[in-house]
């Protein structure tokens, strides 16, 4: 039995628009500031 072959659009579980690169980006660098933040006040 042959496997059924799908395309990458239809393979794909996660939605790429909405612009989703940008909240990472901006998250991952809130994040960093917010950990800057907290070493900063304990030192």
């Amino acid at each position: 039995m042959a496997k059924k072959e799908i395309d990458p659009v239809e393979g794909r579980q996660g939605v790429t628009g909405h612009n989703v690169r940008y909240v990472l980006v901006l998250s991952t660098i809130g994040v960093v500031i917010a950990f800057a933040v907290i070493y900063v006040a304990f030192l």
